[in-house]
Formats: structure tokens, sequence, C-alpha cells
């Protein structure tokens, strides 16, 4: 059982600071999570995309609270690459954002043993350099 308090990123892959992605990474790095919003029919969307999945409007953006709750998850016990065979056993989590869409991260700040569907996380972020921090999902307090 491994309880991570402060994640690790030397060795992670660097993000992709395109067109569609760069205002998503840029608020990371202000402690705020983004998603996309269509003007035109209200769809949330996240990956951040060009257009809108639904209508094909261009997104806006909108700052999330941070919250959600665990949709699904997974713990890795075992994994071969360099850096994350350095990490396990770590949990990587679907966590459905309180605004509805759904993103990935690793749960951190308990036992990987007692992540659980269900499970309400707030968003922690680390940086990863100047141009982006990756955000984790840590159980919520209260």
């Amino acid at each position: 059982m491994t309880n991570v308090t402060t994640p690790a990123t030397e060795g992670r892959p660097v993000p992709l600071l395109d067109a569609a992605g760069r205002p998503y990474w840029e608020a990371t790095t202000r402690g705020e999570l983004l998603v996309q919003e269509c003007p035109g029919c209200g769809h949330r969307q996240f990956y951040p995309r060009q257009i809108c999945v639904e209508c094909g409007d261009t997104p806006g953006w909108l700052t999330t609270a941070g919250k959600g709750v665990v949709h699904t998850f997974s713990v890795v016990r075992q994994q071969g690459a360099y850096p994350f065979n350095q990490w396990t056993p770590y949990a990587v989590a679907i966590v459905e954002l309180d605004e509805g869409p759904r993103v990935m991260g690793n749960v951190i700040g308990c036992e990987v043993d007692e992540v659980h569907i269900g499970m309400r996380v707030e968003v922690e972020f680390v940086p990863l350099n100047d141009e982006a921090s990756l955000p984790f999902w840590r159980p919520a307090a209260g």
C-alpha cells in the first residue's frame, strides 16, 4: 500500500501546448481547472478541442470548482516504463467533475486500497514546468 502525499513530476511527459489546449495548461499554473463550455448549446467538454462536439460552435472556458467523484479507477501495481515504475502502486481515476465532464488523474493523499467509486475528491496542482502544472486528485476535506 502506498500513500502518496507529494507526487513526483520528474520524467513525466510534458503536455503539448497547442492552440486548443494552451488556455487549459496556462490555467493550471494559476491553480485553476478549466473545462470547455459551448456558448451556443451549453455543452461542457474535456479534453480541449477547437470545436464543440455537440454543435460545432467555438467553445469557451469554464473555471470549475475542482471537485468531483471517482467514476472509475484502476490501481497500477506493476509498471515497466520509467518513471512510472518508480511510483507503483498508484491509483489512476476518471473523476466526474461536479460541472459534468470527466477527467483523468492520479489519486493521492490516501492508500491506494482506500480509493473507491463515488469517493469525493478535489484537485491539487503540482508544477511540472513554467508552463504547466499537473492535476492530481486527493480525498475531499470533510
